[in-house]
């Protein structure tokens, strides 16, 4: 063969190398370019782009702010007899400003909470937060001959601060996955179940040292800061605006210092379709008519009114069993229950989601025994018609309301037989810590049931227990005279016992997307 044949045989092979090496280009950019979508896709599944440390802010802001809710409502009792006096009214003229507090307390969120499922909870946070100060400052300011204009501002008093409970509420769910919703619902909840036992403190000392007028001057400096963090560091997190966080907030709900949440898309205000849908008004009584819903519900409200009417009934008690403690020393006693609360948010929290977690894997490996070569996404297992969410939030259930039963019984007959001081208080430890677990757990699975309406399910929440709490508070003491101490705190967490035969929810409920 001669050399020209044989470089015409061989000049094709460069040419095939070219082609090789383009068709492998072509192969690495479409790679590439299937690679990109993957990434961006994977990163939009990511529940919420804020880091632990910016989600345990959001959470504790959002915490501090719904402790305003039953805080001030309990730091006004020790000053009844005081104001009583000041305004030259009885005692039960002034207690009617408590019932109206309660009546408001038990409505507004259902206002204030539908309509941060709709319009978001930033600018919902802000104006509950604005009306509690100006109104603390009308109350702190209130002439004494003025009775009519005390209760009035009670009301509007009561209409600021009860929300920010069904508006923190929505807050967790926006950023917290049902994974770890647990531990950030157990951090959040301890302001609303702590106020209780602190408010009695705080307000006993600030009447007896300051006055009566000092409580709510306290209360215009606190909600007065709180309202200022929110106002320079909180950020819009309702998913119908923001997504998981990704999506730049509409013009006028950025925080004065945007530090927290910072990675988000450049290109989201520039793409409509980027934005989710913004949600239609939904009637948060509608919920009412899901027997799943209601039945917790309202299981969490007979507890939660227990509670109420373990701690209205301190004072009373320890005054009546234990005479020589001053007021001063009863006001402490509330401060070991409301320490057992605080744990108890904190380490049950954890607990729901190790639950999570661990329901999860018994989910994938049943899975897997069924269909060894099924592939599982993991993003599978959680969803509403696959895992079952009432296994995962309920199996410790029956050994937290236990031991709530157990030591409210033990802590009425302690009381009745007047041992030593440090029974109740020990027992008052237990006390807090199983409410708070057996509340936390109810509250987190209502929330699961209807994510896309938090804080409405909250504000239906807040309204069943505030009534029932409102209720057995008007009747504690007639109980109390009727019954004695001991079979009382029979009696009360009796009640429990036969709500809780009634079995809240039996089966995996359905989701509700058009409630």
């Amino acid at each position: 063969m001669s050399r020209p044949a044989l470089a015409a045989e061989q000049s094709p092979e460069p040419a095939n190398r070219e082609i090789a090496t383009a068709e492998q280009t072509n192969q690495n950019d479409t790679h590439d370019s299937n690679e990109q979508p993957s990434e961006a896709k994977e990163k939009e599944k990511v529940y919420s782009i804020y880091t632990p440390s910016e989600k345990w802010f959001i959470v504790t802001v959002a915490g501090f702010a719904a402790l305003f809710s039953p805080l001030t409502a309990n730091i006004y009792f020790p000053a009844i007899p005081t104001i009583a006096s000041a305004f030259h009214k009885s005692t039960e003229e002034i207690n009617l400003t408590v019932t109206v507090y309660m009546i408001v307390q038990g409505i507004s969120p259902m206002f204030w909470g539908t309509l941060a499922d709709r319009w978001g909870r930033r600018p919902m946070f802000l104006g509950c937060m604005l009306v509690l100060s100006l109104t603390c400052i009308g109350l702190a300011l209130t002439p004494t001959n003025a009775y009519w204009l005390l209760m009035l501002l009670r009301c509007f008093q009561a209409a600021g601060s009860a929300s920010t409970v069904a508006l923190g509420a929505g807050v967790v769910a926006d950023i917290a996955a049902p994974s770890e919703r647990g531990t950030y619902y157990g951090l959040w909840n301890i302001g609303p179940m702590v106020g209780p036992c602190l408010g009695p403190v705080l307000g006993g000392v600030l009447a007896e040292g300051l006055g009566w007028r000092s409580i709510f001057w306290f209360l215009v400096i606190s909600s007065g800061c709180c309202f200022m963090m929110m106002l320079a560091l909180m950020p819009e997190t309702l998913r119908a605006f923001v997504g998981n966080g990704s999506i730049p907030p509409p013009r006028g709900y950025t925080p004065l210092i945007p530090v927290i949440g910072r990675h988000r898309s450049n290109n989201a205000l520039q793409d409509p379709s980027t934005r989710p849908a913004r949600r239609r008004f939904n009637n948060p009584l509608v919920l009412f008519l899901y027997p799943d819903i209601t039945l917790l519900l309202v299981f969490n409200a007979v507890v939660y009114a227990v509670f109420y009417g373990v701690t209205t009934s301190i004072s009373v008690l320890f005054q009546s069993t234990y005479p020589y403690l001053t007021e001063t020393e009863v006001g402490l006693c509330f401060l070991a229950i409301g320490g057992g609360m605080l744990v108890g948010g904190i380490i049950t929290g954890r607990v729901i989601d190790y639950e999570y977690r661990r329901t999860k894997r018994q989910v994938i490996t049943a899975l897997k025994k069924t269909d060894p070569e099924k592939r599982i996404k993991p993003e599978d297992i959680t969803k509403d018609e696959n895992f079952p969410i009432e296994k995962a939030r309920l199996r410790l259930m029956p050994f937290y309301f236990g031991l709530f039963v157990a030591t409210c019984v033990a802590y009425g007959w302690t009381l009745d037989a007047k041992v030593n001081i440090a029974g109740p208080l020990v027992l008052q430890i237990f006390l807090g810590y199983a409410v708070v677990a057996t509340m936390n757990i109810t509250q987190t699975l209502i929330v699961d049931l209807v994510p896309d309406q938090s804080a409405s399910v909250t504000a239906c929440n807040n309204l069943v227990r505030c009534s029932f709490g409102a209720a057995l508070v008007s009747v504690i003491d007639l109980i109390l005279n009727a019954l004695g101490t001991g079979w009382t705190y029979v009696l009360l967490p009796g009640i429990c016992v036969v709500w809780r035969s009634v079995q809240p929810v039996k089966r995996r409920p359905a989701h509700h997307p058009d409630c």
